[in-house]
């Protein structure tokens, strides 16, 4: 095997766009994919960035130490 080998293609198949529940073709043609488009990409980016998907979690024991609780 080389080490210029072409990576795997990736199966066309339609699935939901994650943002807004849309037809989107998850292949390697969609740039935008698992997105439908541009802007459901962005938007997802957008929550990230502020943070609307964060996981709320505990506060761990070294989180309280570092805090002086």
């Amino acid at each position: 095997m080389s080490a210029a080998s072409t990576p795997p293609e990736i199966p066309e198949k339609w699935v939901d766009c994650p943002q807004c529940g849309g037809p989107s073709l998850y292949a390697a043609s969609n740039r935008f994919r698992p997105f439908c488009s541009e802007r459901c990409k962005q938007i997802d980016l957008g929550a990230w960035a502020s943070e609307q998907f964060a996981v709320p979690a505990q506060p761990g024991s070294d989180d309280l130490l570092a805090e002086g609780h």
